[in-house]
């Protein structure tokens, strides 16, 4: 019977339990450039940007990688500050703004 080694949560994030970045939200977008790939990261930092290759959220991120969700907005945050990961609207895709006032403007024709 072989069992997956525990690690602390708090061992995942230096022993932190605030993220550097206030105002993440367990919704919030979440994705980087695959550039970003080539960054020297560790464990979970490298699967979250590998998992955010494609936009996901933090949500979607904490039951990924099976970690809870103060741990995974400790981490993001981090990758946040870093610049290898970014939060909001995918670049080149339209903002929810953009298409309502397209919307709008159609109708006024």
């Amino acid at each position: 019977m072989s069992e997956d080694p525990v690690v602390r949560p708090f061992m995942l994030t230096n022993g932190r339990t605030q993220p550097l970045r206030d105002g993440l939200r367990i919704e919030t977008q979440l994705y980087a450039e695959p550039a970003a790939l080539s960054a020297p990261l560790r464990f979970e930092a490298r699967r979250i940007v590998e998992l955010c290759q494609r936009p996901r959220s933090i949500a979607d991120l904490s039951s990924a990688l099976g970690a809870p969700l103060g741990v995974v907005r400790v981490i993001v945050a981090d990758l946040l500050t870093q610049g290898l990961v970014r939060a909001g609207e995918m670049p080149g895709e339209l903002t929810t703004a953009l298409i309502e006032r397209i919307r709008d403007r159609v109708r006024a024709l």
